[in-house]
C-alpha cells in the first residue's frame, strides 16, 4: 500500500533577517493564543500594537548576527535531520520538515503527505520537553487542518521524549568535549515558559506550584508539566555525566513580559553563581535539538557579556544535536517506537 507520512515540525525562524521577516515571524508566533494565552482583543493590540513594532528591529539585528550564507542555522539543521531520516527510513516513508510559524508550514507539508497518498501520519515536534505553546500548538494545527480533509488518514502525535536515553546520551556526549576544559559550574538553560501555562496544564488544580518543589519530581499529577519535564532531562544528563548535586543547576531563558515566568531565571543563576566567585560556566540548553537564536546569541553573547560584567569570565555554550548521526540514531527511534 502507500507509504507512512513522517511529519517532523520545529517552532520557525523568519524567511530573512530582514526587519520586515522578522516582524512577520514575530506577528504569526506571538498572535497565537497557546503563545500569548490572554484576551483575544488585548493580545492583538499587545503583539500588534507594541511588541512587534519594536522588537521588530532589535531582533532582526540579532538574526544576522547568526544567518549564515545558507540561511537560518534552524532551518539548515532541519533539512539535514528530516534528509537523514528519510534515507535511514528508507522508500516506505516519506519525510516531511514544517514550522510551526512561517516556512516551511505546516499545511504545505500536511498537502505534500496527503499528495503522497501516505496511508498514515505520525507528528513528531522537535521539542522534547511538552509545552501547551510548543508542542500542544503544533497539535492543535495539526487536527485542525486534518479535520477539514474528506479522507484522514490514521495520524498519531508524540507528546514528549524528555527521557529518551539516545537524546540524553547525546547531550551528554556534547558535554563531554568540553570538561576538561576546567569549568566551575554547569548550567541547564531550559527556555521558559509564564507559570499560569503551567497551572493550567495542572490537570489535579492541587500539584503546580502549590506542592513545594513540585516541579523536582515527575509524578502522576505532573507528568505533562513542561518545568517537571525539563528538570527530569537535567537530571538525566548529569546522572550520565556522574555530575554532583552541587556542580550543576537548573535555570529558564528567554522571558517576555512581566508576568512570572518559569524560575529561576538564567541572569539570576548567573548574578548568584558570580556573587559565589564563579568565573567559567558551561551551559547546556536540552530544549532545543538545534541551535538557534536563543543558543547562539542569547547564551553565546548576552549571557556571555552579563556574566562578564558581573565579574565572571567564560560562559561556553555546548552545542545541540542538530544534525549529530547520533541524535538521527535517537530521532528514528522516537519515530518507530515512541508512541
Amino acid at each position: 500500500m502507500g507509504k507512512k507520512g513522517i511529519l517532523l515540525v520545529n517552532l520557525g525562524t523568519p524567511d530573512s533577517p530582514k526587519t520586515a521577516d522578522v516582524r512577520k515571524y514575530l506577528d504569526e508566533f506571538l498572535m497565537d493564543g497557546r503563545v500569548i494565552d490572554i484576551n483575544p482583543v488585548l493580545r492583538t493590540l499587545l503583539v500588534k500594537g507594541i511588541i512587534v513594532p519594536f522588537r521588530g528591529p532589535k531582533s532582526a539585528k540579532i538574526y544576522k548576527e547568526i544567518w549564515t550564507e545558507q540561511g537560518s542555522p534552524l532551518l539548515i539543521y532541519g533539512n539535514n535531520v528530516r534528509d537523514a531520516i528519510a534515507d535511514r527510513l528508507g522508500e516506505d516513508y516519506h519525510v516531511e520538515l514544517a514550522m510551526r510559524y512561517q516556512s516551511p508550514s505546516i499545511p504545505d507539508a500536511l498537502e505534500r503527505l496527503k499528495q503522497a497518498k501516505v496511508d498514515s501520519i505520525k507528528v513528531i515536534p522537535l521539542f522534547p520537553q511538552y509545552a501547551s505553546a510548543s508542542t500542544g500548538s503544533v497539535h492543535q494545527l495539526v487536527m485542525e487542518i486534518v479535520s477539514q480533509w474528506q479522507a484522514i488518514p490514521s495520524i498519531s502525535f508524540v507528546n514528549s521524549y524528555y527521557d529518551h536515553p539516545g537524546m540524553i546520551k547525546v547531550f551528554a556526549d556534547n558535554t563531554r568535549k568540553y570538561l576538561d576544559e576546567g569549568w566551575d559550574h554547569i548550567l541547564f538553560s531550559f527556555h521558559g515558559v509564564p507559570q499560569r501555562h503551567m497551572r493550567k496544564a495542572d490537570v489535579s488544580g492541587e500539584h503546580c506550584l502549590k506542592v513545594k518543589d513540585c516541579c523536582k519530581t515527575l509524578t502522576e499529577n505532573n507528568k505533562f508539566c513542561y518545568s517537571a519535564q525539563c528538570h527530569q532531562t537535567a537530571k538525566l544528563i548529569a546522572e550520565e555525566l556522574n555530575l554532583s548535586d552541587d556542580m550543576h543547576s537548573l535555570c529558564f531563558q528567554s522571558r517576555l513580559g512581566n508576568d512570572p515566568w518559569m524560575q529561576p531565571y538564567t541572569s539570576d543563576v548567573l548574578k548568584e553563581l558570580a556573587g559565589k566567585g564563579v568565573k567559567r560556566i558551561l551551559v547546556l540548553c536540552p530544549a532545543f535539538v538545534a541551535d538557534c537564536l536563543e543558543t547562539l546569541f542569547e547564551i553565546s553573547n548576552e549571557y556571555q557579556e552579563e556574566f562578564e560584567e558581573l565579574g565572571g569570565e567564560k560562559v561556553q555554550l555546548v552545542e545541540s544535536l542538530n544534525d549529530n548521526p547520533a541524535w538521527i540514531d535517537a530521532l528514528e527511534d522516537i519515530i518507530l517506537n515512541k508512541n
